[in-house]
């Protein structure tokens, strides 16, 4: 008989050594909110880290595109029959594929300011998961550090999804659909 496969926060397995992503929400304001891939039983092994931080965001940025974020993936985890997810203080975990997704959001939103961070929210939720998978590729290739901020492909992402125009009005945030879920391993027992 298998077990049933369990998930928390935002459709992180609740198993050991699962490769994920960490939010770390300080509960002091003033403090920058980091986002971190933990690579589970993976790290440690051939060369790849435990884990290696993504981004530091401002408190300010964070609060700007925290809730396209929680919306988008809740929308996607309960299509899946899944748990929703709501951010809090402390450690958030998150599925392996939304947060590769997240940290396309966030090298976008990093450097923006108030009127760039909705532009970058609602581009962002306009691409499709797999489409936001490629950008994370091609990113954390040559600039996914944190120091790596204005380079490369993150420069790029916030060029992209900044550039001060929203899609047009008749077109809105796709929502997503049964079939968008295929590939994640996250909806499939081991």
């Amino acid at each position: 008989m298998t077990e049933k496969l369990q998930f928390v926060d935002f459709g992180a397995p609740d198993k050991f050594g699962a490769h994920l992503f960490r939010v770390e929400i300080p509960a002091v304001r003033t403090e920058g909110v980091r986002i971190v891939e933990d690579f589970g039983y993976r790290g440690l092994e051939g060369g790849i880290p435990k884990d290696e931080d993504r981004a530091i965001l401002p408190r300010a940025v964070w609060s700007g595109i925290a809730d396209i974020a929680r919306r988008e993936f809740n929308d996607r985890l309960k299509i899946a029959k899944v748990t929703t997810g709501r951010w809090h203080t402390g450690t958030n975990l998150v599925d392996r594929l939304l947060g590769k997704e997240l940290c396309v959001l966030t090298w976008a939103a990093e450097t923006a300011n108030d009127d760039q961070l909705p532009v970058i929210c609602s581009k962002w939720a306009a691409l499709r998961p797999e489409e936001r998978w490629w950008l994370f590729s091609m990113t954390v290739a040559e600039a996914g550090l944190p120091e790596d901020t204005q380079r490369g492909w993150r420069r790029a992402l916030f060029l992209a999804l900044s550039d001060g125009e929203k899609p047009p009005e008749g077109r809105k945030r796709r929502r997503p659909v049964e079939s968008d879920l295929f590939s994640l391993p996250l909806f499939k027992s081991p």
